[in-house]
């Protein structure tokens, strides 16, 4: 294994790990991939049955867009591989691929036309970012359903998919991850004063086209970079053994 290689499987294990502790898992269900560095037709995914508290760089599997395993021990969920062959497929710019049951984003997924609203400084980060998916596919049994996701994400890198999670895609984890964990903190804030029966006070246009270019994207990469550093050093820490 070359660092390269180390380092990915080091920072997808992190993303896993740290996500456990955001609350973003559920049971030993959804997943991450990332395409495997100088490969445009393998990626690392986790091993079924693998909590992601338990997640190690070396545990992760090497598995081929048709989901067969090239490297390492253990099962590939199904739908794992019905959704992420195809999407990095059709993606190849989404190096790195998120899908979550994560609370608070699937509650605005459940609501009629529920949307992120450009009513938080968080949800500004997103601006013209997220499709929306408003057909639940079921549960991904089919490569079908996964080459639909990708179609439904229309050029976006983020999907609210209708009635069951979120997809967010990235070119590398410590953007992606970053992602994930915002646009969680975003749509909690705004169910927060959803419930308080008052109607969103929306930011208004120019002000967010003005925020939007504040957040523009090389800030959001340094910060990504640094905020997933500190990650690290959280879980270096506390559990270092996701390194191994």
């Amino acid at each position: 294994m070359g660092e390269t290689e180390r380092e990915a499987r080091i920072d997808l294990a992190a993303a896993y790990r740290m996500a456990c502790h955001h609350g973003l898992n559920e049971g030993v269900c959804n997943h991450f991939s990332l395409m495997l560095p100088g490969s445009d037709d393998r990626f690392l995914l986790i091993s079924y049955g693998t909590h992601w508290s338990e997640v190690r760089a070396s545990t992760l599997l090497v598995v081929d867009m048709d989901g067969r395993i090239v490297e390492g021990e253990g099962e590939v969920e199904e739908t794992a591989v019905c959704l992420h062959g195809p999407l990095h497929r059709a993606r190849p710019d989404l190096r790195c691929l998120m899908h979550t049951h994560q609370p608070q984003v699937l509650a605005l997924a459940m609501i009629e036309d529920g949307k992120l609203e450009p009513a938080s400084q968080n949800a500004l980060r997103f601006s013209r970012r997220v499709a929306y998916d408003r057909d639940y596919g079921g549960v991904a049994l089919a490569e079908s359903e996964g080459e639909r996701v990708a179609r439904a994400m229309d050029g976006k890198d983020i999907l609210f998919m209708g009635n069951h999670g979120v997809m967010v895609g990235g070119a590398d984890v410590a953007k992606t991850y970053d992602d994930l964990y915002y646009l969680e903190r975003a749509a909690m804030v705004q169910i927060l004063a959803m419930s308080t029966g008052r109607p969103l006070k929306p930011i208004p246009p120019e002000m967010e086209a003005e925020a939007v270019r504040q957040l523009s994207r090389d800030n959001r990469h340094r910060y990504a970079v640094e905020h997933f550093g500190a990650i690290k050093r959280i879980l270096d820490r506390t559990e270092p053994d996701y390194r191994e």
